[in-house]
């Protein structure tokens, strides 16, 4: 594979964080799986209806949060009062509360990168300046990092609770380039979220790349995707249109 010829130089490369890095759909569908288990209302419950359950209404639930129309801890409950109800379980505010808990525990336990992710992180740092947008809390964000393995691989986390918007909005990929000194013309943004990361990273005049891990219908054809992270020499040219020496890449 030859380098692609890209109008300029590319400086800086934004990352998503969840389930861009960090493989947050796996880790729920293990955490769901292992606070479920033995539980008789849970008997012969399909594992991925519950988990496209928890994320259809984790995906409705966290922009109030983020909005300020629920605190975090309201929020997390209030989405396991409403996943929970169909089977039966945990009729009590208490019961409720230590399953909430239990799974908390699970899910901060089961935490792992994105196959893939921390050698490309590893093999961009020498080279690029590396951010990560994301659509959470600072605090949150901090620890997961940490959590992975990542802190030292990134040279700004920016939040969508510190700029007060989320992806899309143009702000919070402004305040990206900011941060890091950066022009659009000169930055890619990898992400999996079509709508957050790529449509909100073509109206600021950045180029996107979606991780489209899901074989999904690419609604335009001229936005480049990757299925995943590996193999990295293939990853790396696409993000930054050159070849990195062999010996970076060890």
């Amino acid at each position: 594979m030859q380098p692609k010829p890209y109008p300029m130089p590319v400086t800086t490369v934004l990352f998503d964080l969840d389930d861009t890095l960090f493989d947050h759909a796996n880790t729920a569908r293990a955490a769901l799986a292992t606070s479920t288990a033995g539980l008789p209302e849970f008997a012969g419950t399909d594992l991925e209806t519950l988990y496209q359950q928890y994320s259809e209404i984790l995906e409705e639930m966290h922009p109030r949060v983020m909005a300020g129309e629920y605190t975090h801890e309201e929020g997390r409950r209030l989405r396991f009062q409403r996943l929970l109800a169909p089977y039966g379980a945990t009729r009590t505010d208490a019961a409720l509360a230590d399953f909430v808990q239990q799974h908390y525990s699970h899910y901060q336990r089961l935490r792992h990168p994105i196959a893939g992710a921390v050698p490309l992180l590893e093999a961009l740092k020498p080279h690029y300046k590396i951010g990560i947008l994301t659509n959470n809390r600072l605090a949150e964000q901090q620890e997961k990092l940490q959590h992975l393995g990542m802190t030292h691989l990134v040279d700004a986390l920016i939040t969508s609770e510190e700029v007060g918007v989320l992806k899309p909005n143009p702000r919070i990929f402004q305040e990206s380039l900011a941060r890091l000194h950066s022009r659009p013309d000169e930055t890619v943004m990898v992400g999996d979220n079509w709508h957050a990361d790529v449509v909100g990273a073509l109206e600021v005049g950045i180029r996107p790349i979606w991780l489209n891990r899901t074989a999904s219908l690419r609604p335009l054809a001229h936005v480049e995707e990757i299925t995943s992270f590996e193999p990295l020499t293939e990853v790396l040219l696409t993000i930054t249109g050159e070849l990195l020496p062999a010996e970076k890449l060890s």
